[in-house]
């Protein structure tokens, strides 16, 4: 019989362990639940500031949780950071870990810290945040960001219907309307308030003054641009929203247990320990089947 080498499971490097210690805290529901509260804490805080006379009398409170909530933003990013020591490239493939550390970090920048608007403006990205932790808000906010493309080809060709009417508008309107059509400019911005509707009876009877042609310039108009423009508007954020719902849909689930390095390392030291033991008792049993038994006799 012979002694069979057993291999020892290797140890976790420290980076491992540290990313299965904060992957554990991240994860947990207390983490998620505290950063959400910290996130509308500071919402509040920024909502306070607004009324000058509690920023006099509490101007040091106030001050202080506001760098308390800096502070626990960056301990929260610096725990994302950790559960991927062992796959640093992992963090950087989530959208959302680059907006928090991009909020997080630019707060110590010399020049925002100095500019006070732009640090306001900071601390109100930290509001949209909160869509990390409420799936509904992430699913809306994504079809927005994917609704672009179809929304600035809406925007060209709205542009372009509010020009050739604001145009026409100038011949026809200008010298008797010049309050709303006495230039481009005011066609413009007269026939964009138009495209909500809003003042339209008033315009139209204004229109029937000068001629009945008028009724056609505008009905064609609302038509074009309240009805059909702002339809397909409607349908370009509807779409996207519904591949926004799918990618949420089929977005893969968070890697198992089993991917934890040591997890799986505990786990193959556990199987060769059993395929050990069932060598061993190979080689025991291998002898004892190679002894020839009592012949009987004939």
């Amino acid at each position: 019989m012979h002694d069979t080498p057993t291999i020892s499971a290797h140890t976790p490097s420290a980076r491992a362990e540290l990313a299965r210690r904060c992957h554990a805290v991240t994860e947990a529901r207390w983490f998620a639940l505290t950063v959400f509260a910290l996130i509308l804490a500071n919402a509040a805080l920024l909502g306070v500031e607004t009324y000058t006379g509690l920023v006099a009398d509490w101007h040091r409170p106030l001050r202080l949780a506001e760098h308390l909530c800096l502070a626990a933003f960056t301990v929260e990013i610096a725990l994302r950071l950790g559960a991927h020591a062992d796959r640093p490239r992992d963090f950087f493939k989530d959208p959302w870990n680059l907006f928090d550390l991009a909020v997080v970090l630019s707060a110590f920048l010399p020049v925002v810290r100095e500019n006070t608007t732009i640090l306001r403006l900071l601390r109100l990205a930290r509001v949209l945040r909160t869509a990390r932790f409420l799936p509904q808000l992430r699913v809306v906010l994504t079809a927005v960001v994917r609704s672009l493309p179809g929304t600035l080809s809406f925007l060209l060709v709205g542009a372009l219907l509010l020009y050739v009417y604001a145009m026409v508008g100038w011949v026809f309107f200008g010298r008797h309307d010049p309050e709303h059509y006495g230039s481009i400019g005011r066609a413009v911005l007269s026939l964009f308030l138009l495209m909500t509707l809003d003042g339209i009876g008033d315009a139209v009877r204004a229109g029937l003054e000068l001629s009945r042609w008028s009724l056609l310039y505008y009905a064609s108009y609302v038509l074009i641009a309240s009805f059909v423009l702002v339809n397909v508007l409607i349908g370009v954020v509807l779409t996207s929203l519904d591949e926004a719902r799918q990618e949420e849909r089929d977005e893969p689930e968070p890697a198992p247990e089993t991917s934890d390095p040591h997890l799986l390392n505990a786990r193959i030291a556990a199987a060769r320990r059993a395929l050990d033991d069932l060598q061993s008792e190979l080689d025991r049993a291998a002898p004892a089947a190679l002894t020839p038994g009592p012949t009987t006799p004939q």
